[in-house]
């Protein structure tokens, strides 16, 4: 078998056998662990909750209730129909003048008008995915370098270097400031990358962050600017979260920045989607709004590989035009996602778990380090592999998103109902509640919380339906009660 499996990779490409993927990582052997044991709240209930996918899904009865107003926006309806012909026929790669006009005037919105988008630099892309790796091809060679804050996330490296062959060169943030973007952090890492005969061809930044769920200030965004106009290097801007945040200070993008200094905008980039802002990864709407006139055209070449379908832009180009819904949703979204993470991060609160200060995202940058075994990244292993497999979590471990310090963890918040989270907040309340206890109980035999103490025996819980919960803040009365024998 071994021989035949040898001689059939021989046979195939180099990209076809290579493990760069990055599908060899926590972050998506999290996601396998869910697929193998889903929660449902009925017929699985003592399955993994999914919190490492970054999904908004707090908002879908908004757009739900706009389609069924507007029928007509959709050519698979009655109301629709007399579109089907002029949609269904081949469209060419710029796409639908009527859908770059509205997304045009959705990042401008998204934005706070304080920057405007022209929509004949508005390339499209499967996704943002599609998006950054279009980028990639036309900015940069195999092996040729790209820097990238730390943390970042992990699908950058499928996305950005898998199939061009470049290389991610990780700018060192650190918890002491923030993880904030340093000037001396950006020199080192370039200075590292020349050292080791490296061509940096760019930075790419996300902004918010993935997975700190924070914004970057004016002064950040005009040291990165100044620092690449000086390296004549690229600079690309992850933007996909723009509209998720939920409190000040508001978002600043880099469309913006430009206008306020002096630059080279032929090397300014950016990528966005309508994947986290509107809560629509499945239509696979990536963007790549760039100054530089080459990269535009060679982009729109490219982006016959992974076009948006017309019949996906007819119906966003009706949705994103109606201003009265587009103010409404995004006022709402924000103030749903507030309410969803001050629930979420205050529930951890109690038990003593803290979250990094952010404001955007669906996300929390947990705090677990005072629950390692040791400062290393072998017991951050081991307490995910803990939280996996026993609290049936799927939360996502610093060292998946290049984090250099352990004990970090990505949890998700927006992907799930409100019975959802207090299933969630009540599992993790048992699971700190049962290590402290034990760590209290052998406190004058050891100074040292070992992991075995920590260790919950989840694999001996009862999930009762028929029993009334007590405290309506962790579970509702339907959902099923997450009770641990002792």
């Amino acid at each position: 078998m071994e021989f035949k499996c040898t001689a059939k990779s021989q046979l195939l490409s180099k990209l076809a056998t290579n493990d760069q993927h990055g599908e060899n990582s926590p972050y998506f052997d999290g996601w396998k662990a869910y697929d193998s044991d889903p929660f449902h709240p009925t017929k699985n209930p003592s399955g993994v909750i999914q919190m490492g996918l970054a999904e908004n899904q707090l908002s879908f009865d908004l757009i739900e209730e706009w389609i069924k107003k507007n029928p007509g926006a959709s050519i698979c309806t009655h109301e629709g129909v007399n579109s089907f012909r002029d949609i269904a026929i081949f469209q060419d790669y710029h796409g639908l003048h009527e859908f770059r006009n509205a997304v045009a005037k959705f990042m401008e919105k998204t934005r706070g008008g304080r920057a405007s988008f022209d929509p004949d630099r508005i390339v499209m892309a499967g996704g943002a995915t599609g998006a950054n790796e279009l980028l990639m091809f036309c900015l940069a060679d195999p092996g040729d370098g790209f820097l990238v804050p730390t943390p970042y996330y992990p699908g950058f490296d499928r996305d950005l270097r898998w199939r061009t062959g470049i290389q991610l060169l990780p700018v060192k943030c650190k918890s002491a400031n923030n993880f904030k973007i340093t000037k001396e952090a950006l020199e080192e890492a370039y200075e590292n990358a020349l050292n080791s005969n490296i061509k940096v061809k760019g930075l790419i930044i996300a902004n918010p962050s993935n997975p700190l769920g924070t914004t970057m200030n004016k002064s950040t965004l005009k040291d990165i600017v100044t620092f690449i106009n000086h390296k004549k290097i690229h600079l690309v801007c992850d933007e996909i979260y723009a509209a998720t945040v939920f409190r000040g200070p508001n978002f600043t993008g880099i469309s913006e920045i430009i206008q306020e200094i002096e630059c080279d905008r032929d090397l300014i980039h950016l990528v966005y989607s309508l994947s986290k802002d509107m809560g629509l990864p499945g239509f696979r709407v990536g963007i790549v709004y760039s100054y530089n006139d080459i990269v535009v055209n060679c982009g729109r070449k490219m982006s016959s590989f992974g076009l948006v379908s017309s019949q996906t832009q007819h119906l966003l180009a009706s949705l994103l035009s109606d201003e009265e819904f587009v103010d409404k949703y995004l006022f709402e979204s924000a103030k749903r996602l507030a309410n969803r993470h001050d629930r979420f991060t205050k529930g951890l609160e109690e038990v003593g778990i803290k979250c990094l200060e952010s404001n955007a995202g669906l996300f929390g940058w947990m705090d677990l380090r005072g629950l390692l075994k040791e400062a290393t990244f072998e017991s951050e292993m081991e307490l995910w592999r803990v939280i996996i497999n026993d609290v049936k979590l799927n939360v996502s471990p610093g060292s998946s998103f290049h984090c250099d310090e352990p004990g970090w963890f990505r949890v998700c918040f927006a992907n799930m109902d409100d019975e959802t989270v207090g299933i969630a907040l009540g599992r993790i309340r048992m699971f700190v509640g049962k290590g402290k206890e034990e760590m209290q109980g052998t406190k004058k035999q050891r100074k040292q919380w070992k992991r075995s103490n920590l260790r919950l025996s989840f694999s001996s819980m009862m999930y009762d339906e028929k029993m009334i919960v007590s405290s309506p803040r962790i579970m509702s009365p339907q959902s099923p009660l997450v009770r641990a024998r002792t």
